[in-house]
């Protein structure tokens, strides 16, 4: 992996980490066009990117991690739970469907989902969750429960909470910020993973190329919440709906 390499991964993953549009399907995508094989070093990289992404969410919300707002995370972590658990459990099955096929497939359905989504959303009002910590237990499960179709290459972490956040009434910037929220667990989990499982892969790793590839998604990563927020201040999920289908017609055209 080169320093443009790093570079770009870096920037790939900030930059998508938190839109519904998939960072690893674009990663997948952008290591293939790079001709970069998923190698040791490859992996550990992946790790510390992710990090930088864990950080840029601690970073923006660091208001919200204190014991002053334990209810706030009582409800992101049973919101966790249901990925936490199909992922252990199905974590083999889960990398067997890695395919850009699949990733391709699940862009455009996401995209779909998302257009229908929009089209019967109601308005922001007084029967809307506005504030991410007026979320009730009932809704982080149901958000919980949509966010494990993110095991599926292509899907979006980011989209598929988006989408459960939507269903239940929460406003479009409250699904974006509790899916924000949500990100840092699932990460966590998966990058303590990663870590205790490749440790040893880090010591074959280009120290330079890991430092710059974190501090490129970090940065991308910090700017891209601050933007999205206020994208949606305007805006709605439709253009994020249209891309999605776009992309995966354009990856099904491509390669096959």
């Amino acid at each position: 992996m080169t320093l443009f390499d790093s570079i770009l991964l870096g920037t790939i993953e900030g930059f998508t980490e938190f839109l519904p549009i998939s960072s690893t399907g674009h990663l997948i995508v952008a290591s293939h066009f790079l001709g970069i094989d998923q190698t040791a070093v490859t992996k550990a990289y992946e790790v510390i990117i992710q990090f930088a992404a864990i950080v840029a969410v601690f970073f923006t919300y660091r208001d919200k991690f204190t014991l002053s707002k334990i209810n706030l995370w009582v409800k992101v972590f049973i919101a966790f739970l249901p990925i936490g658990a199909f992922g252990f459990a199905f974590s083999h099955q889960v990398k067997e469907l890695f395919s850009i096929n699949i990733v391709a497939i699940m862009f455009i359905v996401g995209g779909i989902v998302f257009l229908i989504v929009e089209k019967y959303f109601i308005q922001e009002g007084k029967h809307s969750t506005n504030d991410v910590e007026d979320v009730t237990l009932k809704q982080s499960l149901v958000i919980g429960f949509a966010q494990v179709f993110a095991l599926i290459p292509g899907t979006s972490r980011a989209g598929s909470t988006i989408i459960g956040a939507l269903l239940v009434g929460l406003s479009r910037k409250a699904s974006a910020e509790f899916s924000f929220l949500l990100a840092f667990p699932v990460m966590s989990a998966v990058t303590a993973h990663d870590i205790l499982k490749h440790y040893h892969e880090f010591s074959g790793a280009n120290l330079l190329n890991l430092g710059i590839g974190f501090i490129v998604a970090f940065v991308v990563a910090l700017i891209t919440i601050k933007l999205f927020l206020k994208f949606l201040d305007t805006f709605t999920f439709v253009a994020f709906g249209i891309y999605r289908i776009l992309f995966g017609v354009i990856l099904l055209l491509l390669f096959n």
